[in-house]
């Protein structure tokens, strides 16, 4: 199930550089965050759902590219992202 279109704008509208900002690192990461936690939740009821599963696993790769590229860029915004999110690292 997608975000819904409020739970995106309040995701963009706290971690956007502007109102518009969709496509900047922080704002991608933070939309897969929360399709990846939805996903989670969703496997552990539906635990054969391997179609699922493996988009899940395509989406924390892209996650940790995301991450990987804001750590070289911009390491202050790499650390409040993390803590923000409650991602560990």
């Amino acid at each position: 199930m997608p975000l819904k279109k409020e739970e995106k704008t309040a995701l963009v509208e706290k971690y956007g550089r502007s109102e518009n900002d969709t496509g900047s690192s922080e704002v991608q990461i933070a939309l897969l965050t929360e399709r990846i936690t939805y996903l989670t939740e969703h496997l552990k009821v539906h635990s054969k759902d391997h179609a699922s599963r493996r988009g899940l696993l395509k989406m924390v790769g892209q996650r940790r590219r995301l991450l990987d590229y804001l750590r070289r860029k911009d390491q202050e915004k790499y650390k409040s992202l993390l803590e923000d999110l409650d991602l560990r690292k």
